[in-house]
């Protein structure tokens, strides 16, 4: 990536050139450290483009690469660990940060953006006008309205984030079914509920007197048992740390347990055993994958607590402590922590769920913003707590049902006219904690599930989540305009009868909106 980087520094700096005064101003603009908003509403487009981080047209998105795992732009990564402003995306992995204790993680920085998108402005008072919603009409309806492939009901809705006005609708209050564009409130929700910078942690408990050793899940799915950790929590580094708790204590040998308390209800989802997520537990590693993969649909093992509790075992062995077959149980207050491991951020747990959109990372949020908010950690708690907090920001939430948190649950329901509140709210500068709800999502025909979509036309541009059930298609994100402008958009597909037409005529609106 530094060899990549190298490389394209020149067309970079040929092109910061070239914008000149434009790309200065916008930098101003949106610096993290501003503290006051001086100017009038339009501001807040500014502020805008800074979270979204805008993308470029195909040709510059290219030299401006690579991207990282996260989803976000290596610039725009650089960018924000120089400035050390916390609030956003933990793009620096790892520990010894400037005013941090030794060993102790960095804090998460805001991801501002550096390049605006070809033949935009960037800053306030130099706009064009915004696009007309006749104009609007004109682009989207055949595609949104009259277009058969989207099936029998159908919403939409695009706000210019310039002015903060409505320039498109069509049933926007209508609540249908969303699929993955769910992860979006879920994201919302657990940002606003515990921070951009909470971490989930695993934790090791030796009870007095008894010998034996609990292994307590802190709800982490990202957990992992592979050697290579790629800055996740490992339970390989779990059990040598605990191995030598132990061994301090002159202990060699345990009772094995395990603690999945933090839950509570049923722990299979609703459509029932299916391999894109596996049941929702509070302990697990690696998703509970039976493969090789971290991402997408794979088989999953019946029990994910049993088994990751069985690895830490064998893992024990490895560091010289003998532990028993583990069983279910429960740490009590006396019980003294010997070793913990943390996951990444939020803001980077709300990244990878959302480019990747990660069932299993979303259920497990849903149900941290339950903990956290004081509802009971199952799934209509979890649902509860969503709504909570959303109705708490002043988001339109009227006929919103959510049933889980990723969308597999085809009784949760979504206006369009939620989803764009969501988007603007993440793009508002009084809400700095939920710049990842933005800059997670997938970027067209470069990240996610949005890799393989967008091959011409609006490619590094969109960046929105998709969603996909039997008979549904929906798209919610952002994109800038020629004249410099970003709006936000949601389209909703319910009943359609041929997902690849129907998403191809949502990526086709979506690309309107980029047109000159």
């Amino acid at each position: 990536m530094a060899r990549a980087a190298d490389a394209v520094r020149p067309r970079l700096a040929r092109f910061a050139r070239a914008t000149g005064p434009r790309v200065t101003r916008f930098a101003r603009a949106t610096a993290p450290r501003l503290t006051r908003i001086t100017g009038p509403k339009t501001w807040q487009y500014t502020a805008g483009a800074a979270t979204a981080g805008l993308a470029l047209a195909a040709g510059v998105v290219t030299a401006a690469g690579p991207w990282d795992s996260t989803g976000q732009r290596t610039a725009e990564r650089d960018r924000a660990v120089a400035l050390d402003h916390t609030g956003g995306a933990d793009h620096g992995h790892g520990a010894g940060a400037s005013g941090t204790a030794p060993g102790s993680p960095r804090p998460a920085p805001s991801a501002g953006a550096v390049l605006t998108g070809l033949g935009g402005t960037g800053t306030p008072g130099g706009v064009k006008a915004a696009p007309g919603a006749e104009n609007l009409a004109d682009l989207l309806d055949p595609l949104l309205k009259d277009d058969p492939a989207l099936g029998g009901h159908r919403a939409a809705a695009v706000v210019d984030l310039t002015t903060g006005k409505r320039l498109y609708g069509l049933d926007s209050d209508a609540a249908l079914t969303p699929a993955s564009t769910t992860k979006i409130a879920t994201a919302t929700a657990a940002l606003t509920a515990m921070g951009p910078d909470h971490r989930l942690t695993t934790r090791t408990a030796l009870e007095p007197d008894t010998g034996e050793l609990v292994l307590v899940g802190g709800g982490d799915p990202t957990l992992t048992a592979r050697e290579e950790a790629h800055g996740l929590a490992s339970l390989r580094t779990l059990a040598e740390k605990t191995a030598a708790a132990l061994k301090k204590r002159d202990v060699r040998k345990v009772t094995l347990s395990y603690d999945t308390t933090l839950y509570a209800g049923p722990d299979l989802h609703p459509i029932g055993v299916n391999e894109n997520l596996a049941r929702v537990t509070a302990l697990m590693t690696d998703e509970g994958r039976t493969d090789d993969s971290t991402s997408g649909p794979a088989p999953r093992v019946p029990d994910p607590a049993d088994a990751a509790a069985r690895t830490f075992a064998d893992l024990l062995k490895q560091h010289g402590i003998t532990a028993s077959p583990p069983g279910p149980s429960k740490a009590t207050g006396r019980a003294t922590t010997l070793a913990t491991v943390s996951s990444p951020p939020l803001s980077a747990l709300v990244e990878r769920m959302l480019t990747n959109s990660d069932n299993d990372l979303a259920e497990a949020l849903a149900r941290h913003t339950a903990v956290a908010t004081g509802k009971r950690a199952d799934f209509a708690g979890a649902g509860a707590a969503v709504t909570a907090r959303l109705k708490q920001l002043g988001l339109p939430v009227d006929g919103a049902r959510f049933h889980d948190g990723s969308g597999l649950d085809r009784t949760d329901l979504i206006t369009a006219d939620l989803l764009t509140a969501l988007l603007t709210e993440a793009a508002d500068p009084a809400r700095p904690q939920l710049r990842a709800v933005l800059t997670g999502l997938p970027v067209a025909h470069f990240t996610g599930t949005m890799a393989g979509r967008y091959t011409d036309g609006a490619a590094g541009l969109v960046r929105a989540k998709t969603g996909t059930l039997t008979g549904v298609n929906t798209l919610a994100g952002t994109v800038p305009t020629p004249d410099g402008h970003l709006l936000v958009f949601a389209f909703l597909a319910n009943a359609t009868t041929d997902p690849y037409t129907a998403q191809t005529t949502l990526d086709r609106a979506a690309t309107a909106l980029a047109q000159p």
